[in-house]
């Protein structure tokens, strides 16, 4: 677009003789940034080592170098592929209906007050980060009814590279950093978190791992929740909660999402960003939920209607074949904390039984690397798709050239 005063002549003209110069996308000259998991990437394809191995995978591989898939998805999708009843048709901007509402069992569990009270509501979205872009997008427009909200939006250090992103193209540029891991203690450091917080403005948002926070792995103990919720309501902040991959970070999809529970019983109004890829397999069907708690049933059906003009602007409906696998698997949490009505575990739930004894191998399997197994047991503390391993490069290299082998598995876990 032109500048305003400026004439043509001081645009330049093209070969055709339309105006030139600034009207043209393609000739900016600004290279984006590269994102930290495309320039490690590279650096592994170039890398000439003979036992390299590739510790940013997302997918879950099988022993044989495969994307792994479930037993109980597969029959899912079987069974809806050969359904004679099911028609090609678009959902509702909003998300299946049947789904959302187990998205939203699974998050806050079924005897949830806050569902009974009619102040909740859920919108499946095409992924995680599509969730919490509505989320931010939520907030800039009904958080503050007497303007515009713009921040600040308050994220753990470190956090995904992305989600400041996120916020920022939805036109929230103030993004701030509260302290949350110590590399010294290995874990988080409360006091630095609740002290950044208390510095917080009123009505800032603060963006909280519920489970499995990345990338470190280290969650919030449930007293911990309970110190920082009391802050965050004496303090008049809003929790904006993260759930990417529940049930596989412990291994209970009851356990994973009690921080989202324990907020909505403290009366608290919030924001709660889902995704089933992971859980599910489903990585190339893209599958996220965002969940809005408000104080009031009165409020829901406002931003309900800001979220269904918001979602025909990015993406005008969902697709329905992930969110529709994961509505027939029971997406819900039984007696036990597992999935209730089959004999199955939920999928996150058998992807967790996988991945934590192997987890424990890493972290025992080699005095060397780590040290005596004292050294190594606080990585049994970190959960989720994510860990810290604590290692430098001259332990890596002492790993990768002792005689063990590493299974496909542990190649794709981040480091």
């Amino acid at each position: 677009m032109s500048e305003p005063g400026s004439s043509p002549d001081e645009r330049g003209v093209n070969q055709n003789g339309d105006p030139g110069g600034k009207l043209s996308v393609s000739g900016s000259t600004h290279t984006p940034a590269e994102s930290p998991e495309t320039r490690l990437l590279s650096a592994f394809k170039t890398d000439g080592h003979a036992r390299k191995v590739y510790l940013a995978g997302r997918e879950y591989y099988s022993e044989e170098g495969k994307t792994f898939v479930l037993r109980l998805v597969g029959k899912i999708k079987q069974q809806l592929s050969s359904d004679p009843t099911l028609r090609p048709e678009y959902p509702p901007s909003l998300g299946l209906t049947e789904f959302t509402r187990r998205a939203t069992e699974a998050a806050l569990g079924r005897s949830s007050h806050a569902v009974m009270e009619n102040r909740v509501f859920g919108v499946q979205t095409p992924g995680f980060t599509a969730a919490v872009r509505l989320g931010a997008e939520l907030l800039k427009h009904c958080f503050d009814d007497s303007a515009t909200w713009c921040g600040p939006v308050y994220l753990s250090s470190p956090c995904d590279d992305s989600l400041a992103g996120i916020f920022q193209a939805a036109g929230i540029q103030d993004i701030r950093k509260y302290y949350y891991w110590d590399d010294r203690r290995r874990g988080v450091c409360l006091e630095k978190l609740l002290q950044d917080l208390e510095r917080a403005p009123e009505q800032s948002v603060v963006v909280l791992s519920a489970s499995g926070h990345y990338p470190t792995g280290a969650d919030l103990s449930q007293h911990q929740w309970s110190v920082i919720t009391q802050l965050i309501t004496r303090r008049r902040l809003f929790p904006f909660l993260l759930l990417p991959a529940q049930a596989l970070c412990y291994g209970d999809l009851e356990r994973d999402g009690w921080p989202v529970q324990y907020c909505a019983s403290q009366g608290m109004e919030l924001l709660c960003a889902q995704s089933f890829s992971h859980c599910f397999g489903l990585y190339g069907e893209a599958v996220g939920h965002l969940l809005c708690v408000s104080k009031q049933s009165s409020l829901r059906l406002s931003v309900q209607s800001q979220a269904d003009k918001t979602v025909r602007s990015l993406w005008a409906e969902p697709s329905a074949q992930g969110a529709a696998c994961c509505r027939h698997s029971a997406l819900q949490p039984g007696p036990s904390g597992r999935m209730g009505g089959r004999r199955e575990a939920h999928c996150g739930e058998m992807h967790a039984d996988q991945i934590h004894p192997e987890r424990k191998a890493e972290a025992f399997g080699d005095s060397r690397v780590l040290g005596p197994p004292d050294a190594a047991a606080w990585t049994l503390l970190l959960y989720g798709l994510e860990w810290s391993t604590g290692r430098i490069s001259v332990n890596m290299e002492t790993h990768l050239s002792a005689p063990r082998r590493l299974s496909k598995h542990q190649c794709n876990q981040r480091s």
